[in-house]
């Protein structure tokens, strides 16, 4: 360019001064994969093979800042839960020349055949093993940077080290592994340019935000990586929601004379119609604590307690109630098992119904794609404006949502979403965790007014995720992570009392059941066992019950005891 007289000799001593600053082609300011394939086989569906070659656009209603914090949400947790299973060995081996001469053609060629053959990643970076030993592992990134892992980078992966290793997971030259920055685990008191030993996980996750009053989706994460695998668990993951389903049966409950209040006999279940074969359900924690509050039963998930619910509304009465909410009745159990949440819906289904609860009683449709346009900028799809949210469109009554709320906000206040509040130091949070049996999936659902959203983690062929682990303490953090950025300087809401409802001796109830009276409904006088049963009983007994069901003990209108 100087000697054609282009540029002079200055302008070019200056250009080969300046320093490069190369971007990874890895690094991607927003990840909205599984998202790009919805719009995607939508613009395919309404237009067919155009779709690849005229130019059109679409514009979703995903909010990058929030989208970006699910997503780093769903990588870190899924990461966290994969390093407390044990190290499963290398990816792959590659057959070195011997020696260390990692320069040789031989090994040059060796090197590049496998970042041919494997995917990196951001985070976990594919690394090729050249030297290895049971203190020091020296490895090549696929950008041919050289790490080294010592000490406790090698601590998770020890056996795996071992000379007594078998083939199938031992480290050596020529192993391919994945390795961590350990600033993405340890943040600003990790070392710089210090690694440690990764693998990539078998578990997957999901999560999906959206507004409640619209059905606008904000944040939508698919699984851990699209790449890996397109599956989009968040519309296509039929999985059970256990607990985080309980809500709505309580719900139920209200409309037939139960309030929070009620007691409920929290205690092991006996034989009854309805129950599948077989069936022993018990508490998580093992623990029995008789009567309790309809309150506290859902704040700590008590599942002798939901049954008990379910008892008293009855299966079929439940079914068809939890279908206001947008749930399919028919993937529903007709059994007592519908209690613990053992029927069939996917993280967008329950993220809709736990927006009916965040709207006041309405249901929305899932909204992902706004407007489709062409090259030339003419509009040839938008979405359906907002539904007005009317009474003539009200699916829950107002009263009922309110006081289902003031239980969700209890579970986030001191029930087993505790961590909800104490986080994110707000008191407008509702939600629900949900573990089911052998903790083969695990939920968080819940919602500020503004904002709704569903975190769910598994394995896609079901598996137990470990002894210890719960919804509480896999989706939950996901959950908190991501509304730690929607709600950043959102005020806190306070809700409205509706009409027909008091607050009597500290707790909500409907103003019919005020003077401590509940529905009647196969139970007399709210004395908690049934007709059949009082019906058998001499006259001083049944005088004895009632003054005794009548006392301290009975304190609000009463329930189901199961007695």
């Amino acid at each position: 360019m100087v000697a054609v007289g282009l540029i002079t000799p200055a302008q070019s001593a200056a250009a080969k001064a300046e320093q490069l600053v190369l971007r990874s082609p890895l690094t991607v300011d927003v990840h909205a994969e599984h998202v790009a394939e919805m719009a995607r086989q939508m613009v395919v569906d309404r237009f067919g093979e155009q779709a690849y070659t005229q130019g059109y656009k679409v514009v979703t209603s995903l909010r990058a800042s929030e989208q970006q914090a699910a997503w780093q949400a769903v990588r870190r947790t899924v990461i966290d839960h994969d390093r407390r299973q044990a190290y499963r060995g290398p990816e792959d081996f590659e057959e070195l020349p011997a020696g260390n001469d990692k320069n040789s053609d031989a090994t040059e060629v060796a090197i590049a055949r496998v970042f041919k053959e494997h995917r990196d990643d951001e985070d976990l970076r594919l690394a090729l093993v050249l030297e290895a030993s049971p203190r020091r592992v020296k490895a090549q990134l696929a950008s041919g940077e050289a790490v080294e892992l010592t000490g406790e980078a090698l601590a998770w992966g020890q056996a795996a080290l071992s000379p007594k290793a078998a083939q199938t997971v031992a480290i050596r030259r020529g192993s391919v592994i994945r390795v961590q920055a350990a600033s993405a685990r340890k943040g600003a008191n990790a070392a710089a340019n210090a690694w440690t030993l990764a693998q990539w996980p078998d578990t997957e996750a999901a999560f999906v935000a959206l507004n409640p009053r619209t059905g606008r989706v904000h944040a939508l994460v698919g699984g851990f990586d699209f790449r890996q695998g397109q599956f989009n668990h968040v519309t296509q993951a039929w999985r059970q929601p256990g607990s985080s389903f309980k809500p709505f049966l309580y719900a139920a409950a209200l409309e037939h004379g139960v309030m929070p209040a009620t007691q409920v006999n929290d205690a092991p279940l006996e034989a009854v119609a309805d129950q599948p074969p077989g069936w022993d359900p018990q508490n998580s924690d093992g623990q029995y604590d008789g009567p309790i509050s309809l309150r506290q039963g859902l704040a700590r998930s008590k599942n002798l307690v939901s049954i008990r619910v379910l008892q008293h509304i009855g299966v079929e009465t439940a079914r068809e109630w939890v279908g206001r909410y947008g749930f399919d009745p028919a993937r529903q159990p007709a059994n007592l098992s519908l209690a613990l949440g053992a029927g069939s819906t996917t993280p967008m289904q329950l993220a809709q119904a736990y927006a009916v609860l965040a709207n006041g009683g309405w249901r929305v449709e899932p909204v992902v794609v706004l407007r489709i346009t062409d090259a030339h900028g003419n509009v040839l799809y938008e979405a359906p404006p907002a539904p007005a949210l009317d009474e003539a469109q009200r699916a829950v009554p107002a009263r009922n949502v309110f006081i289902t709320n003031s239980l969700l906000q209890e579970v986030t206040r001191s029930g087993t979403a505790a961590k909800a509040q104490q986080q994110l130091q707000r008191s407008d949070l509702y939600g629900k965790t949900g573990t089911t049996n052998d903790a083969v999936d695990a939920w968080f659902a819940g919602f500020q007014p503004g904002v709704v959203a569903v975190a769910w983690m598994g394995y896609d062929t079901p598996r137990s995720l470990g002894q210890r682990e719960s919804g509480g303490g896999l989706a939950l953090p996901i959950w908190i992570s991501y509304m730690q950025v929607a709600l950043k300087g959102v005020p806190v809401v306070e809700p409205e009392v509706p009409d027909g409802v008091v607050r009597v001796d500290d707790d909500w109830r409907y103003a019919e059941w005020a003077e401590g009276a509940t529905a009647d409904n196969g139970y007399v006088e709210g004395i908690g066992l049934p007709k059949t049963v009082i019906e058998t009983i001499t006259e001083p007994i049944k005088s004895w019950l009632q003054e005794w069901f009548a006392g301290p003990k009975a304190s609000g209108p009463t329930g189901p005891t199961g007695q």
